[in-house]
């Protein structure tokens, strides 16, 4: 008798519960999904790349993997260097606030919050990075990302000690698309 008793409470509750754990409907009047065009400004780097120092266009110092995530939603950096630290950044525009955002993190435990936009036809994204020159040297970063007519991307980062006032280089590179790299590695032309 008592375990008929137990049995039926929890059936009762199970039903209760079971309705509480079904999953939200989404309200009828949401917006198609990152299909605006400023959801695909950042598209142009999108790829599988070959990064060398611009200023040495012989010293290749890492490959890059950047790939459309979540339904063209976000776009997905893997930074793979040869002798420096491994990071990543997940990059995405906010309709609300109507900039680009992304998030930098690396394998030293470095993250940086970059925001931004288009301005003449190039990404550029700042952001305050710690400890960029070392223990308490905190700079200004801004990354400016522009197409080449050649399909090469160029990554300008410059440095600010001085909350902007004043930049340096602080590195520069150019992407080569992985496709292009084999030609060239081939002797295909």
């Amino acid at each position: 008798m008592l375990r008929t008793v137990a049995s039926a409470m929890l059936a009762a509750m199970a039903v209760p519960l079971a309705a509480q754990m079904s999953p939200p409907v989404p309200p009828a009047n949401l917006p198609a999904r990152c299909t605006a065009p400023e959801y695909h400004q950042f598209d142009f780097w999108i790829g599988e790349w070959r990064v060398f120092q611009t200023a040495k266009p012989d010293e290749m110092v890492a490959s890059s993997l950047i790939e459309s995530v979540y339904n063209g939603c976000g776009i997905r950096e893997s930074w793979r260097p040869f002798s420096m630290m491994t990071g990543g950044s997940i990059s995405s525009f906010d309709r609300h606030d109507g900039r680009w955002h992304q998030t930098w993190i690396d394998s030293s435990g470095a993250r940086v919050e970059f925001t931004g936009g288009v301005t003449g036809g190039e990404m550029v994204l700042t952001g305050m990075w710690r400890d960029y020159a070392g223990p308490g040297k905190d700079a200004l970063v801004r990354m400016t990302y522009s197409q080449r007519a050649s399909g090469e991307i160029r990554q300008l980062g410059e440095k600010s000690y001085d909350g902007g006032v004043s930049w340096q280089l602080g590195f520069d590179f150019t992407y080569h698309p992985e496709f292009t790299y084999r030609a060239h590695a081939k002797g295909d032309h």
